[in-house]
C-alpha cells in the first residue's frame, strides 16, 4: 500500500477491526518511513454490477461515486458521514439484492432520492434538482410541492 503523503511502499497495520457490518475491514496504517497514520478498507470482490446511464452507455457500479454524490448533496448539513456512509451502504445491500448483474442508473438515482428524503429534505431537494436536471424554476417549485405534502 502506497503512503498518501510520500509515496513509499512499506507500512505497518497499527488498528485493524470489522467494518460495515462484517462486510469490510478498516485498517488503520503507518508509513514506515514518514510516519503518516492513514485508513485503508478492504472488501470481498464481488461479480460486476453495471450501471446503465440514460443514454444507454454502461459503466461499473463504483460506491465511491454514489458516495460523493450523496456527500455533496449533504454539505453543510447535518448529516453525519456515519449516517451518510450507513445510507450508501443500505442503498449498496438494496441495490446488490435486487440487481444481479444490471442496474439503471434512474433506479439508483430514485432509491437515493427516497433515502436522502427521509434523511433531510434540504439534501433530497439537492440531489433532486441534479438528478432531474430542473430546467427552470417551475420544475423545482413543483417538487417543492411534493415535498410539502
Amino acid at each position: 500500500m502506497k503512503c498518501p503523503a510520500c509515496g513509499h511502499e512499506e507500512d505497518k497495520v497499527v488498528d485493524s477491526r470489522p467494518s460495515q457490518d462484517g462486510r469490510a475491514v478498516r485498517r488503520r496504517r503507518e508509513c514506515m518511513q514518514c510516519h503518516e497514520r492513514f485508513t485503508t478498507y478492504e472488501y470481498v470482490e464481488q461479480g460486476t454490477l453495471t450501471v446503465v446511464k440514460s443514454d444507454g452507455r454502461r459503466e461499473p457500479y463504483d460506491r465511491y461515486k454514489l458516495l460523493y454524490g450523496i456527500k455533496l448533496a449533504c454539505n453543510k448539513r447535518p448529516v453525519t458521514s456515519k449516517e451518510i456512509e450507513a445510507i450508501v451502504d443500505d442503498l449498496e445491500n438494496q441495490i446488490k439484492g435486487k440487481f444481479k448483474t444490471e442496474v439503471s442508473s434512474q433506479e439508483v438515482g430514485e432509491m437515493v432520492m427516497e433515502k436522502l428524503r427521509a434523511t433531510d429534505e434540504i439534501a433530497y431537494v439537492r440531489f433532486a434538482s441534479v438528478y432531474r436536471k430542473f430546467k427552470d424554476k417551475a420544475e423545482f417549485l413543483e417538487e417543492m410541492k411534493k415535498l410539502l405534502e
